[in-house]
């Protein structure tokens, strides 16, 4: 895609030193799926392309993004596309899973596909061979339209029972078995006209959440889309309507796919929107709030809010390598990959740069180095403190031949927590690529 697409007014500078949302600038990033596992919170999406014009989605393939602090976010390379099911165009909304060292990837394309790795980044393949289904569109018939089996969610309870509920103007659950690629007994068809239970209107979109001993469900609701919910004390119902989460175009968008996680005692709100200049209703992105439940236990109202995130939930350390393709935000780069275990940064012009939130210096650091490859001649990295143009510590000479070349410079020592800017230097266009970075005590 062509980065220009994607670069943000200069009426949105002023902006800039507190915007967090959208959490990615470099991709449309739809249908955001979190999953918590350990210490990193790994969020899967959708991925509009820039083809899609406002009349046409052209969805391709599912995106990984990583963090363990909340505001920095490490892009992976494409983890699956759907091409292989017969509908490369339409790779709907999935969500992951994770149990007993394996990742259970439920993805939707007219049916719902189930796949499996053994990493979080794939590569990943049908157990259940060929182009077969968890989820048939035959095996469902509530709506009478033949999209209606997409949009999985997937629980695993505290008993260790997983649950999947789909649907496209329908609400359907199977209990899942062990071993996560077949289901038990028959599946549930809830009655989404039931207002005691959905509201004025349940659409699409499920998903499905726990804290405590309550089950929450979100949904979208109308179209344009708002978001509602209900909650229950059982993971399959009865359940009932809690109200309204987020309404149509509070968020800047026609639709709306949420999710919610908790994750180191935080509870975040994940939802789409239209927030880069070329979006539109099929060019989406993902943005994120974090939120407290009410004193009796429901969902608050949700507010769209451009700031995101506002407190780390534990500081970067730049003492131990980092991925280049690590960002909070950045103005003008790309990411691009060799393979699943390769990702960089490329597509480097003079003036773009990279933020990180939150980075801590301790006592202060000695020297900086990053790895680097088709550099320039004359092509720098300068490394600025609080603001792009904040004070500069370090600058890196990145001229270098086709290999990864790991370059070194002297910093000024400063202390404490601030955020870091990279911005690139030198003449002409694609000036590096930029794959990793670490400073030295």
């Amino acid at each position: 895609m062509k980065k220009s697409l994607f670069s943000l007014s200069l009426l949105l500078a002023s902006a800039l030193a507190v915007a967090q949302n959208p959490i990615c600038q470099t991709h449309f990033t739809p249908d955001p799926a979190p999953v918590v596992v350990g210490d990193t919170l790994y969020l899967y999406t959708g991925c509009d392309d820039i083809s899609a014009d406002p009349d046409n989605f052209v969805m391709r393939e599912y995106l990984c993004f990583t963090t363990t602090d909340m505001v920095n976010w490490t892009h992976h390379a494409p983890v699956f596309n759907n091409e292989g099911f017969g509908t490369k165009d339409c790779a709907y909304a999935a969500q992951m899973a994770y149990r007993n060292g394996k990742w259970y990837y439920y993805t939707s394309t007219f049916g719902i596909p189930v796949l499996v790795s053994d990493s979080p980044y794939g590569p990943f393949t049908n157990p259940l061979g060929g182009k077969k289904f968890l989820i048939n569109s035959e095996d469902t018939n509530y709506s009478g339209h033949g999209w209606e089996d997409i949009d999985p969610t997937v629980l695993i309870d505290d008993d260790g029972q997983a649950y999947m509920y789909w649907g496209n103007n329908a609400l359907y659950a199977v209990k899942l078995n062990e071993d996560m690629i077949s289901y038990d007994g028959d599946i549930k068809v809830f009655e989404i006209k039931d207002k005691e239970a959905f509201g004025p209107d349940y659409e699409e979109a499920p998903w499905i959440a726990k804290r405590g001993d309550k089950y929450y469900l979100a949904y979208a609701s109308f179209c344009p889309e708002a978001t509602d919910w209900a909650w229950a004390d059982s993971p399959l119902g009865p359940w009932k309507y809690g109200g309204q989460l987020m309404r149509a175009f509070e968020h800047g968008g026609m639709g709306n796919h949420t999710g919610m996680c908790e994750y180191k005692g935080q509870w975040y709100f994940f939802y789409m929107d239209e927030g880069l200049p070329t979006s539109h209703s099929k060019r989406r992105t993902t943005s994120i709030i974090p939120f407290e439940f009410n004193e009796d236990g429901s969902l608050p109202y949700m507010h769209h809010d451009k700031r995101g995130v506002l407190k780390s939930a534990n500081p970067l350390n730049p003492y131990v390598r980092q991925q280049g393709e690590t960002i909070a935000w950045e103005e003008g780069i790309n990411i691009g990959y060799d393979n699943i275990d390769c990702v960089y940064v490329t597509e480097v012009d003079p003036g773009d740069y990279i933020k990180l939130r939150e980075v801590n210096f301790g006592e202060g650091a000695k020297n900086f180095t990053a790895r680097v490859r088709n550099g320039k001649p004359g092509s720098k990295i300068e490394v600025h403190l609080d603001a792009p143009n904040g004070e500069l510590i370090a600058t890196l000479d990145a001229s270098s031949g086709s290999d990864w070349t790991e370059k070194k410079a002297k910093t000024i020592k400063r202390d404490g927590i601030h955020d870091l800017y990279f911005v690139f230097v030198g003449n002409g266009s694609d000036l590096l690529q930029f794959d990793s970075w670490k400073f030295n005590q």
